[in-house]
């Protein structure tokens, strides 16, 4: 069975990139949300793997989605951001999520490299 990827990011061109992108190496997208509420919606709905979200989401807050999604035992949940790990270091550690991915690395292995907890 492939990975099942759920998606949350407000930019629709990066949805769309993104999908193509992990199908084509693999994974099952299973949806995309722009929101907290449609993430969480989704999630619960979908029951996906691994849910990628964007640390900055429009007017909501990444890490308040994250954090939301783990709580209500739809994650695990990967931040992922156009920003360097290093700019978001502290909040990234203090957030529930599983791992950080920058945009720019995004990948089927990346995703599997976090979830199965190795270190680069």
């Amino acid at each position: 069975m492939p990975l099942r990827v759920l998606i949350v990011d407000d930019n629709a061109s990066f949805l769309d990139a993104a999908r193509v992108l992990l199908e084509r190496q693999g994974l099952s997208v299973v949806g995309v949300a722009s929101t907290t509420s449609e993430a969480l919606h989704q999630a619960g709905e979908l029951r996906p793997d691994v849910v990628l979200v964007d640390i900055m989401l429009g007017r909501e807050c990444g890490f308040d989605a994250a954090q939301q999604l783990v709580d209500q035992g739809r994650g695990p949940a990967i931040l992922i951001s156009t920003h360097a790990e290093c700019d978001l270091a502290d909040l990234i550690a203090e957030s529930p999520a599983t791992g950080f991915l920058a945009k720019s690395d995004l990948s089927a292995a990346e995703i599997r490299r976090i979830l199965d907890g190795r270190s680069r």
